[in-house]
């Protein structure tokens, strides 16, 4: 007949079918046992099945309280993108953990996971702790770790941490990578040999990848800026010959903003908002983590971090039911619709991410550069700061940074000549931005910024209409956690070390300056 032990085995063995019939068959006898209701649940989102798993293990926490189901219902909710109710889900996970109930490190891992996708980096970590406590071992544990700490500054830490992960994989690629971001590398302390030996070493695409990126980043520390180019150019070539990518797919959607704007423009606006969130945005590594760490050590200011709830809010809206949150489709069918109506479904998604004792909050995902004339109108109140850099800067920082593999949105960056096309695009946007809502979006340059703080700081909080702080100009003090690829430098004072870097790479990045050329944009 099968039981919850069996049923657990035949997860842990890889055959979720099996589970799944076995805790069938448990819940057909005793419909009220709760372990079987999870662990059908649990088949469920392993086989895939996201949304009839997370109704089982909801059912299953209404028939018996555990740390366990309530982690891996908040990991399943998070999959829903129901953020509000996978933070619930935790505080009951916490609940049990307190009333004295033991936990298997999975458990920790899962909730320290669940803690990490909300943006709760500093309560994940305890959690982590505790995995790694039970498992010293385990690599994905050990993984998390070191990556949480270094989020929240205990740099020393992650990287005792990512060495003992090394010591016992040190094929494992993805902490190389992490490693060798963690601080500028020198002479006397880097990672450059082994570097080379990993990467010499491996043969798996992905890992390449993450290696090649490493060692560009180690080498350009160490001034050898040539041998740096060339590790990152043929890390990017490799990956870009793999990719189903053409420009066309990202010039299809700037098309369809611009095309469908008119009908944005007039579209209804019922019941708007009346909160002022901030949205710091612009094309990626342009210093949008450093304007969002300038004003949110702001008293009156938090930072809820690189939310997606804009683009999702939109995705709802348009009924569009296509494998990406924007794309042309989506544009199209949510153009007319009610605007105040998707204000209101953004403020109900960030709210989870938002401090509860913050009068405001900023939102710095970059990407919302795309939405920007939506956002003033679904919130009027909103305001808007955009990030400029010089563009060839641009082109640089973007064809560095190695973003999500996972996520097709950033799959321009491994070429430089898509790059530039891609800032081509922005830069026309945002200038249709500038006309259809004039005084909206605060434009300002990274340079600007690193040539006058304090001017250019007096400038952020007047658009958004904050009183003077002082304590903006320490923001390199703020304690708060980042999980950008900028953590390193924003826990520094202003710094100029960044500005005119494409000087460096100007004959590697010529094609990149005859597109900008062709399209009337000054470098």
């Amino acid at each position: 007949m099968g039981n919850v032990r069996q049923a657990r085995y035949a997860l842990s063995r890889g055959n979720p079918v099996q589970a799944r019939n076995i805790a069938a068959m448990i819940i057909a006898r005793e419909p009220d046992r709760a372990e079987a209701h999870f662990l059908l649940g649990l088949s469920e989102v392993t086989l895939g099945n996201i949304r009839p798993g997370a109704a089982h293990m909801e059912q299953a926490v209404t028939l018996g309280r555990s740390a366990e189901f309530f982690a891996q219902l908040a990991r399943c909710l998070l999959l829903l993108r129901r953020d509000a109710d996978a933070a619930a889900a935790l505080r009951d996970a916490e609940g049990c953990l307190e009333a004295g109930e033991k936990s298997d490190p999975l458990t920790r891992d899962t909730i320290g996971c669940a803690y990490a996708r909300l943006g709760e980096h500093a309560a994940s970590v305890p959690h982590f702790e505790a995995a790694v406590q039970g498992k010293p071992r385990h690599e994905q544990f050990l993984y998390n770790l070191a990556v949480a700490l270094s989020f929240v500054g205990r740099v020393k830490e992650a990287e005792q941490a990512f060495e003992r992960l090394l010591a016992s994989a040190p094929g494992h690629a993805r902490a190389h990578h992490a490693l060798s971001r963690l601080r500028r590398q020198t002479a006397e302390n880097n990672h450059v040999p082994r570097l080379n030996a990993a990467h010499g070493a491996t043969r798996t695409p992905e890992d390449r990848l993450l290696l090649g990126y490493a060692l560009s980043k180690e080498l350009e520390d160490l001034g050898d800026t040539q041998a740096s180019f060339r590790a990152l150019r043929n890390a990017n070539a490799e990956h870009r010959k793999n990719l189903p990518y053409s420009f066309d797919r990202d010039a299809a959607i700037f098309d369809a903003i611009e095309k469908n704007w008119s009908l944005f423009a007039q579209a209804p606006v019922s019941n708007p908002p009346d909160a002022a969130p901030v949205f710091v945005m612009g094309m990626p590594r342009t210093g949008t983590t450093l304007v969002d760490r300038i004003l949110s050590s702001h008293p009156d200011i938090a930072s809820a971090g690189e939310l997606q709830a804009f683009p999702i809010a939109v995705k709802i809206a348009s009924r569009v039911r296509t494998r990406m949150v924007l794309d042309p489709e989506t544009v199209a069918h949510t153009a007319g619709r009610d605007l105040g109506a998707i204000g209101q479904a953004y403020l109900e998604r960030a709210h989870p991410h938002v401090p509860k004792d913050s009068p405001r909050f900023s939102d710095k995902f970059p990407g919302n550069f795309i939405y920007a004339g939506l956002i003033a109108r679904a919130l009027p109140r909103a305001r808007l700061i955009c990030l400029r850099r010089h563009p060839m800067d641009t082109v640089l920082s973007n064809f560095k940074n190695l973003f999500a593999t996972t996520s097709r949105y950033y799959d321009y960056s491994y070429c430089i000549e898509d790059i530039a096309r891609y800032y081509v695009r922005f830069d026309r946007l945002m200038r249709l931005w500038q006309k259809a809502i004039p005084g909206r979006v605060l434009e300002i340059r990274y340079e600007d910024i690193v040539e006058d703080q304090e001017g250019a700081t007096r400038r952020l909080l007047a658009h958004c209409g904050l009183p003077w702080s002082e304590e903006c100009l320490a923001f390199h003090t703020n304690a708060a956690p980042v999980s950008t690829p900028s953590a390193a430098q924003v826990r520094r004072p202003i710094y100029r070390d960044a500005l005119a870097r494409w000087k460096r790479h100007e004959v590697e990045l010529e094609p990149a300056r005859v597109i900008f050329e062709q399209n009337g944009i000054s470098v």
